[in-house]
């Protein structure tokens, strides 16, 4: 079941009639029995995974709390069958492939297992989730939940189980833990964002997605200008696709009197690569600062030991994506972005691009372009299924291959439609710093608004319900 298919519109609005007349527990039973059906829907085999990762850590949790001198060995048991279970269903192919081409290269023969292994849906998002609450119990910052019931919703929350965002439970867990009142405005934000979530995924993301396979399918053939348009089209897609992900769960967790946290906060128009993971998937990258880049020592020992840190934090994000090494190039490039950025900013402290609120310039305009570049760049890798077709896409790039002709200016129409209704819905949310800004706007206009959103839901909806790109991941 995902978000853009009729099952879910049906499911929805009869998860909705029984929560509403229920107290708050009967209401977190509901929700827990709605999330694992959510879940059950895609794979009843990987239930159990979820589960197994539910009763660990809640275990995990209550055992640090009550044994203070034993918090270590908890976390150590909670990091070990949480990184196992990941590491086996997302990562064991990967090693063991290149196991096998190092051992090659050295003029051996091996002959290591390989295991038809289907990845569980959603199976990063939870683990990093999971993860999370046991290091804040860890750490002091969070005292366990004694309600397994409780804990059990926060992780397989089905708004957000599958793709994010990534919550803290010293944000979510809370409100499980409290009674909820689902107000009027938060059912009026709530469907608009479903609204816009519905729209950015259907008609965007899916929209340029044939345009996008088809030049990357023939990366070899396609000239120089397709690959540009095309790589930028992915970059459209994939926000579009994510970003329309998490307003669809935002918007039906607000329906349920529940909030989540906001995941992209319009990450093209960032001036500068620091920005631009301040607004691109927040969750994660605050995840891997808190969890990751800080406990490695930030930039608390010296400029080489913070550039390090960047570039392994950025790795192992990579490779959180996908078991390609694809993904490692995509992540240790942001790494270099980002040392790069963190060197600039030591030598011109007056260009701190922190304010992400602060009136901009020619100079600020001339970064968002700077910044979109190394971006789209990146992307080529993260799109790409080998390395050897992310070079061929940035060879036929380079050598100019083709000119310009027909199909390529067809391409570019497309992409200024496409990539206007992305300007046309982030344009406002940047310029006024809030994501609901449409609802301020007079009834007249909104309804304009609603009418086009839906015209064009209806016009250019896919045949086919097209599942959201980090569902792989």
């Amino acid at each position: 079941m995902i978000f853009n298919s009729w099952e879910y519109f049906v499911f929805l609005p009869l998860v909705l009639i029984l929560y509403y007349v229920f107290n708050r527990r009967a209401q977190n039973i509901w929700l827990l029995v709605a999330s694992y059906f959510f879940f059950f829907f895609w794979d009843w085999r990987v239930c159990s995974l979820l589960l197994i990762s539910t009763l660990v850590d809640f275990v995990c949790g209550l055992s640090m709390g009550r044994h203070p001198s034993h918090k270590r060995a908890w976390l150590i048991v909670s990091m070990v069958t949480n990184l196992g279970i990941l590491g086996f269903f997302k990562y064991f192919n990967f090693f063991v492939d290149t196991a096998g081409m190092a051992l090659a290269a050295l003029g051996l023969e091996p002959n290591l297992p390989a295991l038809r292994i289907i990845l569980p849906v959603g199976i990063s998002f939870y683990t990093f989730q999971t993860m999370s609450y046991t290091i804040d119990v860890y750490r002091g910052q969070l005292v366990p939940t004694r309600s397994f019931l409780d804990f059990a919703l926060y992780v397989a929350y089905f708004p957000q189980l599958v793709a994010g965002p990534i919550e803290r439970a010293t944000h979510l867990l809370k409100q499980f833990a409290s009674p909820r009142v689902v107000t009027r405005p938060m059912v009026e934000t709530g469907c608009f964002l479903i609204l816009l979530g519905l729209f950015r995924k259907v008609v965007i993301a899916d929209g340029v997605a044939p345009m996008v396979n088809a030049v990357f399918a023939n990366a070899p053939t396609s000239n120089g200008m397709e690959l540009c348009m095309g790589t930028v089209l992915f970059a459209f897609q994939i926000y579009c696709d994510f970003a329309g992900y998490s307003d669809m769960a935002r918007g039906t967790s607000r329906l349920l009197g529940i909030e989540l946290m906001v995941n992209f906060n319009q990450p093209y128009f960032s001036r500068n690569i620091t920005e631009f993971w301040r607004r691109w998937h927040i969750s994660l990258s605050t995840w891997l600062r808190d969890y990751l880049y800080i406990p490695l020592g930030g930039n608390q020992h010296g400029t080489v030991a913070t550039y390090r840190n960047l570039f392994l934090t950025m790795l192992l994000g990579g490779l959180w994506h996908g078991a390609r090494w694809n993904f490692v190039v995509w992540g240790g490039l942001h790494g270099l972005y980002l040392a790069v950025h963190k060197l600039w900013m030591v030598r011109h402290p007056t260009r701190d691009g922190s304010d992400l609120k602060r009136r901009f310039g020619l100079g600020d305009m001339a970064g968002m372009l700077i910044t979109f570049f190394i971006v789209n760049l990146a992307w080529i890798f993260f799109r790409s299924t080998t390395l050897a077709d992310a070079l061929g896409v940035l060879q036929g790039i380079a050598s100019f291959r083709g000119g310009l002709d027909r199909q390529s200016l067809a391409l570019g129409v497309k992409l200024m439609f496409y990539g206007g209704l992305v300007v046309a819905i982030d344009l406002p949310c940047y310029l006024h710093h809030r994501h609901e800004q449409m609802l301020e706007w007079c009834w007249l206009m909104r309804a304009l608004v609603y009418s086009f959103l839906l015209f064009l839901l209806i016009l250019l909806r896919p045949l086919d319900d097209m599942p959201f790109i980090y569902f792989q991941f």
